[in-house]
C-alpha cells in the first residue's frame, strides 16, 4: 500500500471517529436547547406518547390504575430504591421530567426497552442489561420529599404532614442515607430488572436530577400450597404479618381518601424509608428464647408468643399462670401494638459488604412502610422508644419520607394532579 493510500485511509478513520463524536455532541446540544437543563433526553428521543399496558406480557404488573403499583402489589424478591436530588429550576421543567418518565415507566413494566437500540451512530436509548428478561413483575413507585417543596413554590399545596421525620431515640442517622427530593422504588423478581429500571429513568433525566442515595435489597418469598408466605428478615423472623390484606383495609390504613389531605394526594400514600443496620454477630450469639422475647413472636411459625399460628391475634395483655405478661413489655411487638395504629410494611434485607471500622457485616433492613399519614409511623416509633429490646441489635442509619402520588390514568402522567393545582 502506498504512503498516499495509507494517509487517505487514516484520514477516513479519523473522519468517522470525529463524525461519531460530533453526533453525540450534537444530540446533547439538542437536549440542552430543548430542555434548558443540559439533559440528554433528546439523544433518546423525547416522546410523551401514551404507552399501553401490554396484557399479553409474561409476569406483568399494570402501570395504570387508581393507586401506584409497588404498594399493595404482592412483594417481589428484589428492590432497588433511589433517592434523587432535583437540579431543574422551574415547575414546568419538573412537570416535563415526570411527563418524560411516564411512557418510559410503562415500557419498563412491560419488559420493553425504553427506546430505539438499533442506531449504532448514537448511544443506545436503553442500557440493555435487561434485554432477554421478561417484565419480572416490575413495579415502579414515585414520591416527592419535603425538600422539593422548599425548592419550588407550590403555594398551599404542600401537605402539613409532609415534613422531615423527627429524631427518634437511638437514631444515629447519616446524611448520605437520608432525605431526597424524589424517590423511585423499583421492585421486581430479578435484581437486574429492578436496577435497570432505575438506571434508565435516571439516564433519561440526565442533567435534571442527581442520585443522592440508593439501596438494593432482597427477599425470599416462601410458597406454601401455591400461595406466598410472609418473608423473613436477616434475624430469621417473619416481617409483615399484620399488613392489610385487601382493598378495603388498605383504604383504611394506607391510601389517602378524599378530604384527608390535599386533593392531589387522594389515592396516594406516604412512604417511610429507614436504613436499619442489624448487628448480626451480636444476634447470632443470642439464645433462641431471648430472640423470641425480643420480637414477641415465635421464630419458626411467626405466631405470637404462647400461640401456634402466625395470624392469630397478638393480644398483648395476656398473662401466664404467674400473672406475668406472655408477651414481654419490652418486646418489639408489644411496644408497636401499644401504639394502637397500623401501617403496611414492605421491607427488604440488604447486605452491602463489610463495616470498615469493625470488620462486621454491613447488613440489615431497608425498612419501608406505607401509611396514609406519617403520624402512624411516628406513633409506633415513639412507642418503641428506648424500651424496645430490639435496640440492642439494630442501629438506624438512614431516614426519609416521601408523599407518593396516586395512580396514573391513561393519557395522564405521574404527578399530574399536583401540577394541575397551580
Amino acid at each position: 500500500m502506498t504512503e498516499e493510500k495509507k494517509d487517505n485511509l487514516f484520514e477516513k478513520k479519523i473522519s468517522r471517529r470525529q463524525m461519531l463524536k460530533m453526533t453525540g455532541v450534537g444530540a446533547a446540544g439538542v437536549a440542552i436547547g430543548a430542555s434548558g437543563m443540559g439533559g440528554i433526553l433528546s439523544a433518546f428521543g423525547r416522546n410523551n406518547a401514551v404507552e399501553e399496558d401490554k396484557t399479553n406480557v409474561k409476569n406483568k404488573v399494570k402501570f395504570y390504575g387508581k393507586n401506584q403499583s409497588g404498594i399493595m402489589t404482592p412483594s417481589q424478591t428484589n428492590i432497588y430504591f433511589a433517592s434523587l436530588t432535583v437540579l431543574v429550576k422551574t415547575k414546568a421543567e419538573l412537570a416535563q421530567l415526570f411527563k418524560d418518565w411516564t411512557p418510559a415507566a410503562v415500557k419498563l413494566m412491560n419488559g420493553e426497552t425504553v427506546g430505539d437500540v438499533t442506531n449504532i451512530m448514537v448511544p443506545p436509548a436503553d442500557t440493555g442489561e435487561a434485554v432477554g428478561l421478561d417484565a419480572k413483575n416490575l413495579t415502579l413507585t414515585f414520591g416527592v420529599g419535603p425538600s422539593l417543596f422548599k425548592k419550588f413554590d407550590f403555594g398551599d399545596q404542600k401537605p402539613k404532614e409532609l415534613k422531615d421525620l423527627p429524631h427518634f431515640p437511638k437514631d444515629q442517622l447519616q446524611e448520605e442515607y437520608s432525605g431526597g427530593d424524589i424517590c423511585i422504588q423499583a421492585c421486581a423478581d430479578d435484581p437486574q430488572v429492578a436496577f435497570h429500571a432505575v438506571r434508565n429513568l435516571i439516564r433519561i433525566a440526565t442533567g435534571r436530577v442527581s442520585l443522592k442515595w440508593s439501596q438494593a435489597g432482597f427477599n425470599a418469598i416462601p410458597m406454601k400450597n401455591g400461595k406466598p408466605e410472609t418473608p423473613r428478615n436477616l434475624f430469621a423472623f417473619k416481617d409483615g404479618t399484620e399488613n392489610p390484606r385487601d382493598a378495603a383495609d388498605a383504604d383504611r390504613v394506607v391510601f389517602i381518601q378524599s378530604g384527608e389531605s390535599k386533593s392531589w394526594l387522594t389515592g396516594g400514600t406516604y412512604l417511610v424509608a429507614r436504613k436499619v443496620q442489624m448487628h448480626l454477630e451480636t444476634w447470632d450469639r443470642t439464645a433462641l428464647d431471648e430472640q423470641e422475647a425480643t420480637f414477641g413472636r415465635h421464630r419458626d411459625t411467626g405466631a405470637p408468643l404462647g400461640k401456634t399460628s402466625e395470624f392469630e391475634a397478638m393480644e398483648i395483655d395476656r398473662k401466664d399462670k404467674n400473672g406475668e405478661n406472655v408477651v414481654p413489655e419490652t418486646s418489639h411487638v408489644f411496644l408497636a401494638k401499644k401504639a394502637n395504629v397500623r401501617l403496611l410494611r414492605r421491607s427488604y434485607s440488604y447486605a452491602s459488604g463489610v463495616m470498615d471500622s469493625t470488620g462486621t457485616h454491613d447488613a440489615g433492613l431497608l425498612f419501608i412502610s406505607f401509611q396514609k399519614d406519617p403520624n402512624q409511623f411516628i406513633k409506633i416509633q415513639n412507642s418503641l422508644g428506648r424500651m424496645d429490646k430490639m435496640n440492642e441489635y439494630i442501629t438506624h442509619r438512614g431516614s426519609a419520607l416521601f408523599a407518593c402520588f396516586p395512580g396514573v390514568k391513561k393519557g395522564s402522567f405521574i404527578g399530574e394532579a399536583l401540577f394541575n393545582t397551580l
